[in-house]
C-alpha cells in the first residue's frame, strides 16, 4: 500500500510539475503583466509578435505587445500580412483621456507624413472622438485595438467596444507605425515589438 501511495504522489508531482511547466509556456511577463503567447481573433489564433513597456522619462506608462497570424521581424512584412492584428496595451500607471489623445495624436504625426495625415484625416478625427468617451485610463486596464479584415479598426477597453468602428487598412497600419515605424517614439520598444524580446 505504501508502494502504492508512493508512486501515485510521484505521479501526481510530475503531472503538477508538467502542469506548471506548461502553464509558464502560455504567457511571458513583461512589466509585471502577463501576456497570453496566443489570442483569437476573427477566428484566427494570433502569435505573441514581441512586446515591451512604453516609459515617460523614467516612469513606466503601459505595456504593449503585438499580436499577428505569423511572427515578422520587419515593418513591411508586418503591413502586407494579411489577416486580423491586435495591439494589446495595459496600463502601469494612471492617464487622463486628454494625455492618452495627445499620445496617440503626437504619434500619428511623428510617424506620417503629411499626405498620409491628410489622407487618413476623417479616420483619425473619427479615432480621437473615441477618447472623449473615456474619462482616462486607470492602472491595469487594457485596452485592445484590433484589425478586422473587412471591417475596420475596433478599440475595447476592458473588453467594452469603446466608439465606432474605423475602416481602412491603411489608418490601422497609421497606428501601427507609432510603434515600429521608422520613426517610432522609443526604438528600444519597437525592437521589442518587432521580436527581440531580450
Amino acid at each position: 500500500m505504501q508502494i502504492r501511495t508512493s508512486r501515485f504522489g510521484r505521479s501526481l508531482a510530475a503531472a503538477c510539475l508538467y502542469a506548471a511547466l506548461a502553464q509558464a509556456a502560455l504567457a511571458v511577463e513583461v512589466g509585471g503583466v502577463k501576456l497570453d503567447d496566443t489570442v483569437q481573433l476573427a477566428s484566427r489564433e494570433l502569435k505573441l509578435n514581441g512586446a515591451g513597456v512604453r516609459y515617460k522619462v523614467i516612469f513606466k506608462v503601459y505595456t504593449i505587445a503585438l499580436y499577428l497570424p505569423e511572427k515578422k521581424t520587419q515593418l513591411a512584412d508586418i503591413l502586407a500580412l494579411p489577416g486580423p492584428r491586435r495591439l494589446e496595451i495595459v496600463m502601469l500607471r494612471d492617464i487622463t483621456s486628454d494625455e492618452l489623445g495627445q499620445a496617440f495624436m503626437q504619434g500619428l504625426k511623428r510617424s506620417s507624413d503629411q499626405a498620409d495625415r491628410t489622407r487618413l484625416l476623417s479616420q483619425t478625427m473619427q479615432f480621437g472622438a473615441m477618447f472623449e468617451m473615456v474619462p482616462g485610463l486607470k492602472k491595469g486596464d487594457i485596452l485592445t485595438v484590433d484589425w478586422l479584415p473587412e471591417e475596420g479598426t475596433l478599440c475595447k477597453l476592458n473588453g467594452k467596444q469603446v466608439g465606432d468602428m474605423v475602416p481602412d487598412l491603411a489608418f490601422y497600419n497609421a497606428l501601427l507605425k507609432i510603434w515600429i515605424g521608422a520613426h517610432p517614439a522609443d526604438t528600444l520598444l519597437r525592437a521589442h515589438l518587432l521580436g527581440d524580446m531580450a
